[in-house]
């Protein structure tokens, strides 16, 4: 049984100290599953793995599938694998202080997560909560919610 997870990583430029520190606390736990991340974010995710492997002298193979940058359309690209069922969990380390320039964006990725019963982590409590889970072990954790009845509504007539 595999019980490979694809998860999600993405940090505004304010919280990738934190995320890449987080990263590193959990390497050994991040190497057994397939990664995702936004532009930047996954450049320093994999600058950071590659720092660990030498570190432990290890031959441990990397696989980190690299979106666009968040305001360039990551986080778009991100919902729309949720939506697809390709992503298991998402950490995302957002900073609630500073208004960004995709705002939009980040809401409507955070409401998909939601929508799709995706595990969120957008704190480090929160993703040390999930990436420790006696779930991380199980197949499919997650129960996707059925939407049948939604798309088959009664939609008024337009005139």
């Amino acid at each position: 049984m595999n019980n490979q997870k694809n998860i999600a990583i993405v940090a505004h430029d304010n919280r990738k100290k934190d995320i890449i520190e987080w990263v590193e606390w959990n390497f050994d736990i991040l190497l057994k599953h397939q990664l995702t991340c936004t532009g930047t974010t996954g450049n320093l995710v994999e600058k950071a793995f590659l720092r660990k492997i030498e570190e432990t002298n290890s031959h441990q193979n990397i696989s980190i599938h690299k979106l666009r940058s968040g305001p360039l359309g990551g986080d778009q690209q991100l919902g729309a694998l949720i939506t697809e069922g390709k992503i298991d969990i998402a950490i995302f380390f957002w900073d609630p202080m500073q208004p960004h320039p995709h705002d939009v964006d980040v809401k409507a990725l955070l409401r998909i997560a939601v929508l799709y019963n995706i595990p969120i982590a957008c704190n480090r409590a929160t993703a040390d909560f999930i990436i420790s889970s006696p779930l991380m072990a199980e197949k499919d954790a997650t129960i996707a919610t059925d939407y049948q009845d939604y798309l088959h509504r009664d939609i008024p007539e337009l005139k």
